[in-house]
């Protein structure tokens, strides 16, 4: 008796996120003060491994005193000047809007099929809402962040395509929506906790 077909109905959805990217920089022994300057702009910067959002924009850590900043785009290169300009002598502000993509990946099955060509364990035990992590996947680098309803994926620019191509060919089997695009304000993680959304344990 051969298996029952998998496919019933589309389940995953792929999404071109459309975003400016900014990274945040603190000069050394002054991260406390970009802290605090991006709190009294509405942002919340996370520690390591975490990413966090407001309405409208997402902010994740990957790397120590450096942030990665995902807002709605505004004309070319007003994010990044809003960010130098606020952080002067503080920090560093450098626009990765052209060098990144962002793509949003949702769906029920959505970790069994990225966890294919994935190293790290994508189990919700192991990477819970609220998590970011960078890796490799089909030999490209991207950085995954778990979302309440989806995975957010930041890829090079320059290898997106390749991405793309892998992901749509290898969900087939698993339905997939033709490829759509989706808004910052569609990935904000309104559903996290408290403790979620600071990484803090308690």
């Amino acid at each position: 008796m051969s298996a029952a077909e998998r496919v019933s109905a589309p389940e995953l959805r792929l999404a071109v996120c459309a975003a400016d990217i900014v990274e945040l920089a603190a000069f050394r022994g002054r991260a406390d003060e970009l802290v605090s300057i991006a709190g009294a702009q509405g942002r919340i910067l996370p520690p390591m491994g975490r990413i966090v959002s407001g309405a409208d924009h997402l902010t994740l850590c990957l790397r120590p005193q450096r942030w990665l900043l995902l807002a709605a785009p505004a004309s070319p290169g007003a994010t990044a000047a809003h960010w130098q300009a606020a952080c002067a002598g503080v920090g560093a502000a450098i626009d990765l809007s052209g060098a990144m993509q962002a793509l949003y990946f949702t769906g029920s099955d959505t970790r069994e099929l990225l966890v294919r060509s994935c190293r790290l364990d994508l189990s919700a035990d192991a990477f819970p809402p609220g998590s970011a992590a960078a890796t490799i996947m089909v030999q490209v680098s991207v950085v995954l962040a778990a979302l309440p309803s989806g995975v957010l994926l930041l890829t090079p620019a320059s290898t997106a395509r390749h991405l793309r191509d892998w992901l749509a060919s290898t969900s087939r089997s698993f339905g997939t929506m033709p490829l759509s695009e989706a808004r910052v304000a569609d990935l904000t993680v309104a559903e996290l906790t408290v403790a979620e959304r600071t990484g803090d344990p308690r």
